[in-house]
């Protein structure tokens, strides 16, 4: 359970990245009262761990209904995972888990910060989404395991909550440089872990036993 609940944290704190969406907070929220910044990142947290919480609980068995393996979707998964990963580590200016420009330029002015683009997709995006799925599918129905997932999501999310209510200070603290290392670092940690994935599924699968 241990094993598999921290890499439920890493691969979570990867993919939902909590400093990030605090200095993005930061930034959407500038003109907003100090008060109204707590409001934002308390529903924003909350709402984006309910939809995260849904698709770790739930996605397997719409798999399932789809007629999609758990080999399958872990080599779909760590693949996605690993695009992700490689955005992280060269920065690129668009990538899968950053907003787009119009999508940036919506955000600032849209009055519920809250939902879009806080709670989705900053926070519960499609990596996250699929990595709750992917992880949840890597407890193979144990309970215990399953519950290590669980708390590694909340656990990140609870650092997430802890930033968001910083925000501003968050983003005096943290400068450019500080960030892109941090960023690249965590990128290279999401990589390894969606190369194993991608072992894991093809291993699962039979491929390899079948062409043997």
């Amino acid at each position: 359970m241990l094993e598999l609940m921290l890499v439920s944290f890493a691969t979570f704190f990867a993919t939902i990245g909590p400093i990030e969406a605090a200095v993005l907070l930061a930034t959407f929220s500038a003109n907003m009262p100090r008060r109204e910044q707590t409001k934002v990142a308390l529903r924003a947290t909350f709402l984006a761990s309910l939809i995260l919480l849904a698709f770790t609980l739930f996605g397997q068995p719409i798999l399932n209904q789809l007629g999609v393996s758990i080999a399958a979707f872990q080599t779909a998964g760590g693949a996605v995972l690993g695009l992700i990963a490689l955005d992280m580590i060269f920065s690129r200016p668009q990538s899968g888990f950053k907003l787009t420009t119009p999508e940036g330029e919506e955000a600032l002015g849209k009055h519920d910060l809250a939902v879009f683009p806080m709670a989705t997709p900053l926070l519960a995006g499609p990596g996250a989404m699929t990595a709750g799925i992917l992880l949840a599918t890597n407890a193979n129905g144990n309970t215990v395991l399953l519950g290590g997932v669980l708390i590694g999501l909340l656990a990140v999310m609870a650092i997430t909550l802890g930033l968001l209510l910083l925000a501003p200070e968050v983003s005096r603290a943290m400068g450019v440089t500080a960030q892109r290392v941090l960023m690249r670092v965590v990128g290279l940690l999401l990589a390894g872990i969606s190369v194993q994935e991608i072992f894991d599924g093809i291993r699962d699968s039979g491929l390899l036993t079948a062409a043997g």
